[in-house]
């Protein structure tokens, strides 16, 4: 085991996460903070922490300057940016390098290569990795439309430099192909820094697959099986489950050979997801690769039995891969708990959390990065955290999230719990009949919340009792859920 100090440039569940991970291979943490969270939970779930600036994220999250002095000052040789902020930045993972310290992530070259979508689509290419048909370089208003003319609507706006659903458009027609290229650059611009966007083919009825790659410096890499991200709002995932419902041995064998192939293709060391559109007739494309570690992870580890948070710190250490075949084992699903309002069109809910009740029990397992007390500033994104659960098969999982769902209460602020609640209920979801267009048909058909009546507490009570039923069948119990951990209570620094 090696030691040294591991700095996370990031807030929230991902900080803390990372934290727990670091704090088993007996490094020391240190995290850092701006005016906003000065008292949130993972400044003190570390063992140094360090004010960075104000709330607004360029000058606290997104000072890579200040952040590589703190790293000076308090002698960390880690830096793991989580996701978000500065994750999937060449020029920061660069600069941790020229400053002596470890970037816990991959190599600024293929931070690079996968950041712009049109250079990734010509290396996916080259490396025989199946794309959408597209455009290979950022597209003038002149060129979108001689492209519409060659391959036909509808067309997919996308931002060359984005990713998370932001800076895309759907185009259906001719007269809706100015004004959708116009707002797609205006995004991709507000958030990327960078307007360019180009098209690809829309292919309908798709869903969202992807696959979990982890490499080391040895060149020694494993694919960790499939996620099926196809439940989105407005692109954004909102639930992850491990393994896909509709993957087969032999599908899923293709997918994880094509993204393999992908993170050859750019050099790639760390944890990594290759993301892929499955088109109903099991033809998949290449979408984009994320050069970090997913929101989402949590669902393979369930599934697969292994800690993708302290392998990748193991592999920026210069340790091997541990990572041998593996097998998928029951199924798990993940619930992002953000603090929206989801009947007023999910807007945001910032506040203090005035109480906390997580559920409990086999297979549960919570990602937080709030507790009772908590204020949730409006400045950053508004995920609280993951409800992820566990269990021998896809049905006795939703019936296990069904219950942990009706047990669940944040107060003081809304969230999107009562929305998760209809989600659970809906047969498309529990049949997993979905694209990535679905969620945003029923939103758009209307959404109509749970109240807490007779009828859904029966529900919860039918689901608790086919739980019960279905885990009888099974010889190997779940897991235990993760149960939420506390800083111990010798003195840590506020500086």
């Amino acid at each position: 085991m090696r030691r040294g100090k591991l700095l996370v440039a990031n807030r929230g569940e991902i900080a803390v996460r990372l934290f727990r991970a670091a704090r088993e291979m007996g490094l020391q943490t240190v995290a850092v903070y701006s005016d906003a969270d000065r008292e949130s939970p993972h400044v003190s779930a570390a063992d140094e922490a360090f004010r960075l600036g104000p709330a607004p994220a360029r000058q606290s999250y997104l000072d890579s300057d200040r952040l590589l002095e703190v790293a000076r000052r308090c002698g960390a040789t880690l830096l793991a940016p989580g996701y978000g902020f500065l994750a999937e930045n060449a020029a920061f993972a660069r600069a941790c390098g020229s400053a002596g310290v470890t970037f816990v992530g991959p190599p600024p070259e293929a931070i690079e290569a996968m950041g712009s979508k049109t250079r990734a689509r010509a290396r996916m290419v080259a490396a025989g990795v199946p794309v959408v048909p597209g455009m290979e370089r950022a597209a003038s208003l002149d060129d979108l439309r001689a492209f519409a003319s060659a391959q036909g609507y509808p067309l997919l706006l996308k931002a060359s430099a984005g990713g998370g659903g932001k800076g895309m458009r759907v185009v259906r027609s001719e007269g809706e192909l100015a004004g959708a290229f116009e707002r797609a650059s205006s995004e991709a611009a507000s958030f990327f820094g960078d307007a360019a966007v180009y098209a690809e083919k829309l292919v309908e009825g798709a869903r969202h697959i992807e696959v979990q790659v982890v490499f080391d410096g040895r060149s020694h890499g494993i694919a960790v099986g499939e996620r099926e991200c196809s439940i989105q709002r407005r692109h954004q995932k909102v639930v992850e489950e491990c393994p896909s419902p509709v993957v087969d041995r032999r599908l899923r064998a293709a997918i994880e050979e094509a993204a393999l192939a992908a993170a050859r293709a750019v050099g790639y060391v760390s944890c990594g997801t290759v993301e892929f559109l499955l088109a109903p007739e099991a033809q998949f494309f290449f979408l984009e690769m994320n050069t970090r570690l997913q929101v989402e992870h949590t669902v393979t580890e369930e599934v697969y039995g292994v800690d993708l948070a302290r392998e990748m710190i193991s592999i920026a250490q210069g340790e091997a891969l541990s990572l041998t075949a593996l097998a998928p084992r029951g199924h798990a699903i993940e619930c992002r708990i953000y603090a929206e309002d989801a009947a007023r069109n999910f807007a945001p809910s910032p506040g203090r959390i005035s109480s906390l009740s997580l559920p409990l029990g086999p297979g549960v397992r919570h990602d937080l990065g709030v507790e009772a007390g908590t204020v949730v500033p409006i400045d950053y994104d508004p995920m609280l955290g993951k409800l992820i659960v566990w269990a021998p098969s896809r049905a006795i999982a939703i019936a296990r999230l069904s219950r942990a769902l009706s047990e669940y209460d944040i107060s003081g602020i809304e969230t999107s719990l009562p929305f998760f609640r209809w989600l659970v209920r809906q047969k498309e979801f529990q049949e997993a009949a979905l694209d990535t267009g679905w969620l945003d048909r029923r939103l758009a058909a209307g959404l109509t919340l749970p109240a807490g009546d007779g009828e859904e507490r029966d529900a919860v009570v039918a689901a608790a009792v086919l739980a019960l039923q279905e885990e009888r069948k099974f010889a190997a119990p779940p897991p235990g859920g993760f149960s939420r951990w506390k800083a111990d209570a010798r003195a840590r620094g506020l500086r």
